[in-house]
């Protein structure tokens, strides 16, 4: 239709008509050709799912057991046998070490022997005063009749008393002689190191013939026995003064450790410092205990372990939620159109953590949002082609 036109113009225009034509034609194909690729981009769909509110440590926590005690006999003395190693599982009241007692057996046996003779004693004195007694009776009898005096009657009832009077001492005697028994005993008690429950023996300070002295106040020492029950451990972490009031016991926690990578182990929270720990230099932390969830031995939990725990304290179930890193500054991301131009949403998010946000307004289920937000020109109003998603590593 053009060219049949152009035929009609008069000869000086033709030329001209035909050279806007070729312009026109030569810019169409160079726009054609020059116009941008699409950019391709990974894509991540809006779903539903759960998504967890959560504090962790500011620094590296620490594993402890429970219950740990590192004991020495209660008196001094030499330690004549050594019955456990480094390494060793006891059970309570197992005895661990023996000081030398051969004195206080020696002790020991002289408080039977003389709890032997207060016994004896006792039936002899306490027959006499039996037997006294009856013949003061038979003396005021008498003294009755008119057959004896009354001087004699009372050197009777004196004698019937005094007998009484030794055979109640020489019961004492007897009381006094289990009492040296029991004393002994005691002491002897005191030369023996106990397990004061279940546990592993890790490590022992002490050798066989060696002195051991039992810590004076205020003065510590090594103890003799370390004795650890690691049926029971927790982690001992620092948590930031301004997550402390999001905490409370009971709370289910995270637990790794550098020691066991890629493992997570479950746990709660025991113990809540009540107290901020001012260290210079430092920020203020919260000391916070959360204890492993059922501990086997296959696992092999050392005290001292470094540790890192998660606790989370809020939890929000089939909610939609995104990733956490296709969030742009001001809560926005980059939606993938229809006609695969990127637009910008605005997004209201609730609950968040390091993995996924809870969006409450602006996106709907299904979305499709960029999440990779670090190619290079990827903005609002470009055009995309989808990418898969490399598996993680």
């Amino acid at each position: 239709m053009i060219l049949p036109s152009i035929r009609k113009l008069p000869a000086r225009f033709k030329k001209l008509a035909i050279v806007a034509l070729v312009a026109v034609a030569l810019a169409i194909a160079i726009g054609y050709l020059m116009r941008s690729k699409p950019i391709p981009v990974v894509l991540q769909s809006v779903e539903r799912g759960t998504v967890e509110a959560s504090v962790s440590n500011t620094r590296a926590g620490t594993v402890n057991a429970c219950r740990r005690a590192k004991m020495s006999p209660p008196a001094g003395g030499q330690i004549a046998e050594l019955r456990v190693k480094k390494g060793d599982r006891v059970r309570k009241a197992q005895i661990l070490l023996e000081l030398w007692d051969k004195d206080l057996h020696a002790q020991e046996r002289l408080a039977q022997e003389q709890l032997k003779t207060s016994i004896t004693r006792v039936q002899e004195v306490c027959t006499l005063a039996e037997a006294a007694q009856r013949e003061a009776g038979r003396s005021e009898e008498l003294k009755d009749q008119g057959f004896i005096s009354s001087q004699l009657l009372d050197r009777a009832v004196s004698d019937a008393a005094s007998r009484k009077a030794s055979c109640e001492a020489a019961r004492n005697d007897i009381e006094q002689s289990k009492s040296r028994i029991a004393l002994a005993r005691a002491q002897l008690e005191r030369m023996v190191l106990r397990a004061p429950f279940d546990g592993v023996v890790a490590d022992i300070s002490g050798e066989l013939g060696e002195y051991a002295t039992p810590s004076p106040p205020g003065i510590p020492t090594l103890p003799a026995i370390d004795l650890i029950d690691d049926s029971c451990m927790y982690v001992s972490a620092p948590i930031d003064e301004v997550d402390a009031p999001k905490l409370r016991v009971d709370l289910p926690s995270r637990i790794t450790l550098d020691a066991m990578k890629g493992r997570v182990f479950s746990g709660k929270v025991r113990r809540i410092a009540p107290y901020v720990l001012d260290l210079e230099k430092q920020a203020r932390t919260v000391e916070v205990e959360v204890e492993f969830d059922k501990l086997s031995e296959e696992q092999n939990l050392l005290v001292g372990y470094s540790a890192d725990v998660e606790i989370v304290y809020d939890t929000h179930k089939d909610v939609l939620r995104i990733p956490t890193q296709t969030l742009l500054e001001g809560n926005r991301v980059l939606l993938y159109g229809s006609n695969g131009v990127l637009e910008e949403r605005k997004v209201t998010t609730g609950l968040s953590n390091w993995e996924y946000a809870e969006v409450l307004s602006g996106l709907a289920e299904s979305d499709q949002i960029v999440s990779s937000l670090d190619r290079p020109g990827v903005k609002a109003g470009v055009r995309v082609i989808p990418e898969e998603a490399k598996p993680a590593k």
